[in-house]
């Protein structure tokens, strides 16, 4: 057995092994290549070669292909079942190129037919290592990556266009209560057997190469008393090669059951302190109206104008118990199960025959807009009352006299529009997402008199979420506001409803 190591022998340094039976190829190659710092080793057969792999690994392998009792085409299969990642260049006298594409098929990199100079042996190793350094930097990102998405907290799995998975990360088979072997390889359906997320990656699957959605979920897997042991927040899309095409999907699962519980913890507690606040509230608005009918006694105009104020700040207070309890029904879910079928023209109607002595007394006139005579929706009655009634309130209250405010309506899809539009201060861009936003009121030297509780907006918004609706605004500080709601006019599907997208909204 020939074993020859070059002075250089460096475990940083790339390593080669010389698997030839012509001493010359091998002193020369070894000769050639430690001048240029690898650690090289020889083999005088294909036995020995093997030996010696099995015994270490090599970055590049110059393997003659016709060598005696041991050929060149065995050493090479044998070498890509131990050590798939080296590179392997076969060289041979006899390099036609049959044996060429042979020996491509087997997995070799390049060939270089003997004879050779220095200059082409050197070329030739320097591509290889540019081509083992590249497979090193993809493994060692894959590596990487792995251990990122397993540290993950988050459920992450990816499938192919079968459906079968081809990575999944422990939280995610926790969450799923997988507990066999590797779940890489094995269908969805074996591994993950919740109805909801199968549905969404067969939708994902199906998508067209012009729609790209981001499919949202909840599934609450029941722990056998009807109750859901927990709750997820499930996402999926569809991931596409370059030429769009479905090559698979990504699904993410988060274990949202501690925000839910305090969500509804909150709920409750506003709910309870809302609810017991507005009775003993009700209480002192009838004493108050009791003295002020002056049957406690003759009031004088002083004592009449104090107790005028006090009973408006506790009508304040008895309006924000009311919208907190609504708030913490609606956040609840409760109004996602009472809807019907009805005519929305005739609320729009009734909304400005309620409001317009209000309007009136503000100096501000409040009509009707085009409104086509049947409007038929799918929602909560009570909930769309208080939508408009809140967007029509809202209108007055920041519409100075002189100023008009004008409720419309269309069909516009499977919604039905309703725009709210007035005259009044407007809106800066900066505070147009805030306004949604609970207890947000907008503060400055116009609006400073104004009263209010800062839920009226953040309530019409939580009704449209729930209603698979959506509420916009545009505004300009000086020139008014339109407001509009997107209501569906259909029944749509609880975990697929469609709403209705910026672009389709725009040309609406």
């Amino acid at each position: 057995m020939e074993q020859q190591q070059a002075t250089h022998n460096n475990n940083n340094l790339p390593t080669i092994l010389v698997v030839d039976d012509e001493e010359r190829i091998r002193s020369g190659c070894r000769k050639v290549l430690t001048q240029e710092g690898f650690e090289v080793l020889t083999a005088e057969c294909g036995e020995t070669g093997l030996k010696m792999i099995e015994d270490r690994h090599f970055d590049i392998i110059l393997l003659d292909l016709m060598m005696p009792s041991l050929s060149g085409f065995d050493v090479l299969s044998r070498v890509k079942s131990l050590h798939p990642d080296t590179v392997i260049i076969v060289i041979s006298g006899y390099a036609t190129l049959e044996h060429s594409i042979e020996a491509m098929k087997k997995g070799a990199f390049d060939f270089i037919p003997k004879p050779f100079t220095p200059d082409q042996l050197r070329m030739l190793v320097t591509k290889a290592l540019e081509y083992t350094r590249a497979l090193k930097d993809i493994a060692n990102e894959k590596s990487r990556m792995r251990v990122l998405i397993n540290r993950l907290s988050d459920g992450v799995m990816a499938t192919d266009a079968k459906k079968e998975i081809v990575l999944a990360n422990p939280a995610f088979l926790k969450m799923v209560g997988y507990q066999g072997e590797t779940a890489v390889g094995h269908n969805v359906v074996q591994v993950a057997r919740y109805e909801k997320l199968q549905a969404m990656i067969e939708q994902a699957l199906a998508m067209s190469s012009d729609e790209f959605v981001e499919l949202v979920d909840e599934i609450a897997p029941e722990n056998g008393n009807g109750r859901p042991d927990c709750i997820l927040s499930a996402r999926c899309i569809p991931f596409r090669d370059r030429a769009g095409r479905n090559i698979g999907t990504i699904t993410l699962l988060q274990d949202i059951t501690a925000m839910k519980r305090m969500d509804q913890i909150r709920s409750d507690f506003v709910s309870m302190v809302a609810h017991e606040v507005r009775g003993p509230l009700n209480s002192v608005l009838m004493q108050l109206q009791v003295v002020l009918d002056g049957l406690a006694g003759e009031v004088s105009d002083k004592q009449k104008e104090i107790l005028e104020r006090v009973s408006g700040k506790v009508n304040d207070l008895v309006s924000l118990s009311s919208e907190l309890l609504d708030l913490a029904r609606i956040e609840s879910g409760l109004i996602s199960q009472e809807r019907e079928q009805f005519d929305l023209t005739s609320i729009i109607v009734g909304q400005v025959e309620f409001h317009g002595k209000k309007a009136e007394a503000g100096g501000v006139a409040l009509r009707l807009g085009n409104i086509p005579q049947a409007l038929p929706v799918v929602a909560n009655r009570r909930n769309m009352e208080e939508v408009l009634s809140n967007l029509v309130v809202n209108a007055i209250k920041y519409t100075p006299a002189g100023g008009s405010i004008t409720l419309s309506a269309e069909k516009a899809g499977d919604y039905v529009r309703v725009d709210v539009a007035d005259t009044g201060l407007g809106i800066a861009k900066e505070d147009q997402q805030k306004i949604f936003t609970p207890f947000y009121r907008i503060k400055n030297e116009k609006t400073r008199f104004i009263t209010g509780t800062g839920l009226g907006l953040s309530i019409v918004k939580s009704i449209m979420d729930a209603h698979n609706g959506m509420v916009q605004v545009e505004s300009e500080p000086g020139t008014g506001s339109i407001f509009r709601v997107y209501i569906p006019c259909v029944i749509a599907q609880e975990s697929s409803a469609a709403v209705p997208c910026a672009a389709c909204v725009s040309k609406s």
